[in-house]
């Protein structure tokens, strides 16, 4: 008899979810019966909040790998409003990143993700001005709709919705959502278009996931009142994982590693609370699916099924779990013959799985090439391996409506590999994040087609694979990917992706004219195919002159780029225009931008977005020349200094020597410096010193926790959260005369116009005497603050602290943050 194999990694059973692993999935014995655990179990539940890392990870790990109940995560935004630790992407790059940290969370901790078509806008402090800006009705239909299709019999909501103003004005939003969803879900009146591809829902009951913190403090927790809660203990150990619940929590919340969130894994007890809001209370305390029939006898039909499944859990053969198979069949026959076609849909798909992962059978589609273009070409490898002693027969393959391999049986263990040539449809869609596709507004991402709202992600191209395992068919679809050698990293796999035949950039995001003269303006061309030639122009309204109206090129490789330049001449009066540039190949144009977002811990990222930059025609002085950065968390500031035709250093901590730094006319230390870069603890020292013998020293914002050092200033300077979230609040001018409002720019209220996001964020509360506050601002209803902008003298130099947005204002070419900016700069002038 042959030896049995046993297979390695984890098997991920997301429902209808297209995700793309950077490894194939290669689920252990251990893995397969774990997932047969979640087979025999028929219940779900729905965790909602607003942003990436909001979710709590021991209670998803713990519903889905304790409980096996079916569970999900609803993000109503991506986060693009957040900042970013690992890297550079802001707004909806930082959405694209953040979307793929959640996706590799839920790898992790078996859960499943969703969205809504919410845009995180930026911090904002009240519910109302939330729904104002998201348009509440959209994104409530957008929660309905993931409840109709989820079919949730429990719903958690991560934040309160009877305390607006106390936090995030998104994080209440979402509850306030949850909790008016929580019945709507259930009346056809409401949104009955969803009803066409779905059907109403009414989840059994409703919680909120509390803790200390929302009480105030650990003390006020041990009073309060808890006839209303339930406790669970999350502090499981999973044998067959090797882990604890907090273990693999921890590694899930890891994975959110631009926003800073790597965490240590807990063992032993740990208890979560959940206050009851709405629907049955259960009357078992520690069982939120108490009175909720999870087995097989919650279907018509199921009974039988469950016996079946019983059976094979409670005589799981971890050494040869194929002998399972013909009873695994039995049961799919069944699951196929239920009329409850949710419990059918999602059961058959998880039984698929474990049938497939049971078979040990292997299969693979690798495109020869990374990306392609409509109306190219590719070769498609297949490969196909059973290893199992049970009949597995191919019984055709097709990718993109072509047959790639006719009938074929597979025997024990030999390879079965094929591959074509394929000619790619002239109308297929680019492989762009969906949601990216068209504009939207501040708040709502345009997504006309409704069957994408809800989806983490743009569906990727799979092969469609006809097999027959023990007489039975299945349609199996894998994802195409592009797999490659890494000499030191091995194997590799990166997403296969459709792209345009040629992009255009602006190399230069933001232009400055603070002058008549013309700009030299560069363009670069990247070829998405193979003899790419075509004219590119640029675009700009006609007060703008450009020269010459168009440009030729020639790029005979795919992925050749080539980089032209655009003679331009401003109007003679202050103004704004955006920039666009266009290729042109035989008649069609291309008005995309291609990034890649790589990042080891989330699959390779080609986002198509508008080739535009912004031009400004400013009046602007500057003073000085030379200028530090220290960079921070991640910004694109150094770049917005250089055009205003400063020199820009980048300063690592190795290079802040004394020698080093006097030559500069001013350092500026990046966004959350003293929260990220450890060693300037090392170096303010001599930081100081610059100041203090003549220099201009001027730090950006930094969060109060975990500062490297408490002495990031000269004087006592306390941080807060306090920050200013409407872009538009009135600015007043506390010392109208000081230097860093007349030199060499006179600062008006004009210049706070046109800001995007929010004013500025984490304003010191307190400051020393030696300080000078510049400005007042305040969002509606609340006190004026005044740490945006703090100057003090500091021996012969000056020492300024900012939490005023230029990380988000500078790159966006907002006039006034440049004005200002150069003003700081120049102040020991």
């Amino acid at each position: 008899m042959k030896k049995p194999r046993l297979l390695s990694h984890i098997l991920l059973l997301l429902f209808l979810q297209p995700v793309f692993a950077q490894h194939p999935q290669k689920p252990t014995s251990a893995d397969i019966y774990n997932q047969i655990e979640k087979l025999n179990f028929l219940g779900s539940v729905l965790y909602i909040a607003a942003h990436p890392d909001d979710e709590n990870t021991r209670l998803i790990s713990y519903f889905s790998n304790e409980t096996k109940a079916r569970t999900g995560y609803l993000s109503l935004t991506r986060g693009d409003g957040g900042q970013n630790l690992i890297g550079t992407e802001l707004k909806e790059l930082l959405g694209v990143l953040r979307t793929q940290e959640l996706l590799a969370a839920r790898r992790i901790d078996g859960g499943e993700q969703f969205f809504s078509r919410a845009n995180d806008f930026g911090y904002s402090k009240e519910p109302l001005e939330t729904f104002e800006i998201w348009n509440k009705e959209a994104i409530l239909s957008d929660v309905i709709l993931t409840i109709r299709r989820f079919k949730p019999d429990v719903i958690i909501n991560r934040f309160s919705h009877k305390t607006p103003g106390t936090t995030h004005g998104h994080h209440t939003a979402s509850a306030m959502l949850s909790y008016e969803a929580f019945e709507k879900a259930n009346d056809v009146t409401v949104y009955p278009e969803q009803l066409t591809t779905t059907t109403v829902w009414k989840p059994k009951r409703l919680f909120f996931n509390t803790s200390w913190w929302f009480y105030g403090s650990e003390e006020n927790f041990k009073k309060a009142d808890k006839t209303n809660l339930l406790t669970i203990n999350t502090g499981v150990f999973y044998p067959l994982k090797g882990k604890s619940n907090g273990e693999i929590a921890a590694l899930s919340r890891s994975q959110h590693q631009c926003q800073g969130f790597g965490t240590t894994g807990t063992r032993g007890n740990e208890l979560e609370y959940l206050e009851f809001l709405k629907g049955d209370f259960p009357k078992d305390k520690n069982n939120i699916f108490e009175g909720i029939n999870t087995t097989w006898t919650r279907v018509k039909g199921g009974e039988s099924i469950g016996k079946i499944l019983s059976e094979i859990q409670k005589n799981y053969n971890f050494k040869n779990p194929e002998i399972h198979l013909t009873k695994l069949i039995e049961a799919y026959k069944l699951i196929c013959q239920l009329e409850d076609e949710h419990w059918k849909t999602v059961k058959k798909q998880e039984l698929e799985n474990i049938i497939i992962a049971t078979c040990g059978l292997y299969l693979e589609g690798v495109a020869s090439i990374q990306n392609t273009n409509p109306n190219g070409e590719i070769v498609l490898k297949l490969e196909a391996v059973n290893r199992s002693n049970e009949p597995v027969e191919i019984l055709s393959s097709a990718f993109l409506n072509t047959t790639v391999t006719d009938d074929k049986k597979l025997e024990y263990n030999i390879p079965f590999k094929s591959e074509k040539q394929i000619k790619i449809p002239e109308n297929l869609p680019f492989s762009s994040p969906y949601w990216l596709n068209e504009k939207g507004t501040l708040g709502l991402f345009s997504v006309t087609d409704p069957n994408k709202i809800g989806k983490p992600e743009t569906d990727p191209l799979k092969v469609h694979w006809k097999i027959k395992i023990c007489d039975v068919s299945f349609d199996i679809y894998k994802n195409v990917v592009y797999k490659f050698n890494d000499p030191v990293k091995g194997e590799m796999y990166q997403p296969f992706a459709v792209l345009p035949d040629v992009t255009t950039e602006i190399l230069n995001k933001v232009e400055l004219f603070p002058n008549n003269r013309k700009h030299v303006i560069s363009v670069k061309i990247r070829a998405g195919k193979d003899n790419c030639k075509g004219d590119v122009i640029f675009d700009l309204p006609a007060d703008w002159k450009v020269w010459p109206k168009k440009i030729a090129f020639d790029i005979p490789q795919k992925g050749g780029e080539k980089t032209v330049t655009f003679e331009v001449t401003p109007p003679t009066y202050p103004t704004e225009a955006i920039a666009k540039s266009i290729a042109i190949v035989d008649s069609v144009r291309f008005d995309k931008k291609l990034v890649t977002i790589d990042y080891a811990h989330i699959p390779l990222q080609q986002v198509l977005i508008p080739s535009e930059a912004k031009f400004n025609k400013i009046e602007i002085e500057t003073r000085g020349t030379n200028i530090g950065y220290i960079m921070g968390a991640g910004d694109e500031v150094p770049e917005s200094l250089r055009q205003m035709d400063y020199n820009v250093t980048l300063l690592s901590p190795d290079k802040i020597t004394t020698e080093t730094i006097q030559s500069f006319d001013a350092i500026l230390v990046g966004i959350r410096a003293y929260n990220t870069v450890d060693a300037l603890k090392f170096k303010q020292s001599i930081l100081l010193d610059y100041v203090k013998n003549g220099g201009t020293m001027i730090v950006q914002y930094n969060t109060a926790g975990k500062l490297v050092t408490n002495d990031i200033a000269p004087f006592e300077l306390k941080l807060s959260q306090d920050r200013v979230t409407e872009e538009t609040a009135k600015v007043t001018f506390l010392n109208p005369k000081h230097t860093v409002l007349n030199f060499p720019n006179k600062i008006t209220e004009k210049d706070f116009e046109c800001w995007i996001q929010e004013q500025g964020l984490y304003y010191p509360s307190k400051w020393g005497k030696e300080f000078t506050p510049i400005l007042s601002a305040h969002d509606k209803n609340e006190t004026p603050k005044e740490g945006g902008l703090l100057v003090a003298k500091y021996g012969n130099g000056h020492y300024i602290y900012t939490g005023l947005s230029f990380f988000r204002e500078l790159p966006e070419g907002v006039p006034g943050a440049f004005r200002l900016i150069a003003n700081m700069i120049a102040i020991g002038e």
